[in-house]
């Protein structure tokens, strides 16, 4: 009687490769979605080759210069975004708080004051009414969102009554940080500002207890509280900060334009936060860093640029603007799932 031999169970071998090619598209995926900052770079670079292939006007010292100068406002004002969307707040007043400081800055200068007594002056405004939007949201359990977008029709009739809608010009006053240049000429110092602007926000979210504090709200505000943070007050405090860079930037941008009207800031805050989250700070808070948010304000400047160079239609800037946070969002969700797989 035969005995039937027992075949052992086969299995088809691994194609050569396949578990590194894996694991290597996994760790590329991982890399993109953990530093988003790299993608925008390169993106930035790209961009800035392409155009000038076509137009080699784009690498002339002087454009290079006045893109790092266009970013520099719009930069302080993302670095403010920045802290305040990875606690998981916004400000949506912020364009009206930079037209109220450029007015009363102007309005004391054409009265007078000396220009740093009028720099002080706007300085307070900004932080006074950024702490007002903390306030008001933390007394009525409001989200800020809703509280600062209330506020921003305030600050724009405070200053349509102090102007009356009338232009104020201030051409030959605040004009050293628009004028001034460094390392023979080749660096602003409106931009060397706004790097300074970054490289506070980036120390405070990285090295401070503040910075720790704000990672925890941004997660979640109920186990911040129950760990035994003061929400309320730090709220307040990032706030304030926020405040300061604002009324920096308004600062900046009266040397730049010579002029302050209400609507100055117009359109600077869904800029800056269109450029956090390009930049890889998600909206729901918690994550992220200003590494990003400064490649991100650099790639709107580029693009800008860009469009101009190559005479394309300006309003196609609005759709890359939009098309850009669509993308940064898709990344956003691609981190979200890489790392739920781990």
């Amino acid at each position: 009687m035969s005995q039937a031999s027992e075949s052992a169970p086969t299995s088809s071998p691994a194609a050569p490769g396949s578990a590194s090619q894996r694991t290597r598209r996994s760790t590329i995926l991982a890399f993109v979605a953990a530093n988003q900052w790299v993608l925008i770079l390169l993106l930035t670079i790209g961009l800035g080759i392409f155009t000038g292939l076509v137009n080699d006007r784009f690498f002339n010292p002087r454009n290079i210069i006045s893109i790092l100068e266009q970013s520099s406002v719009l930069g302080l004002v993302a670095a403010g975004a920045t802290i305040l969307i990875i606690s998981g707040n916004f400000d949506i007043s912020v364009g009206a708080i930079i037209g109220l400081a450029a007015v009363v800055m102007a309005i004391m200068v054409r009265a007078g004051y000396p220009e740093e007594l009028a720099m002080l002056a706007g300085m307070a405004v900004a932080i006074t009414c950024s702490i007002v939007n903390a306030t008001l949201a933390r007394l009525f359990q409001a989200p800020t969102f809703i509280v600062s977008l209330a506020t921003a029709g305030i600050f724009t009739g405070i200053a349509l009554a102090l102007t009356e809608g009338i232009i104020q010009l201030v051409p030959n006053n605040f004009t050293f940080f628009s004028s001034t240049r460094l390392l023979g000429g080749n660096l602003p110092l409106i931009f060397l500002i706004s790097l300074l602007g970054y490289v506070a926000v980036g120390f405070l979210l990285r090295f401070t207890r503040m910075g720790r504090r704000t990672y925890a709200i941004g997660d979640n505000p109920r186990a911040a509280f129950l760990a035994g943070i003061d929400v309320s007050r730090t709220t307040v405090l990032l706030f304030a900060i926020n405040g300061i860079l604002i009324g920096v930037a308004a600062i900046m941008l009266i040397s730049r334009i010579g002029s302050a009207l209400p609507s100055t800031g117009a359109g600077l805050e869904l800029r800056a936060i269109g450029a956090v989250v390009i930049g890889g700070v998600p909206i729901t808070g918690g994550r992220g860093g200003v590494v990003g948010t400064f490649f991100g304000v650099l790639l709107l400047g580029v693009i800008s640029n860009m469009l101009n160079m190559l005479r394309i239609n300006p309003f196609l800037q609005e759709i890359a603007f939009g098309g850009l946070i669509v993308l940064a969002i898709g990344i956003s969700w691609l981190r979200t799932r890489v790392g739920s797989d781990r």
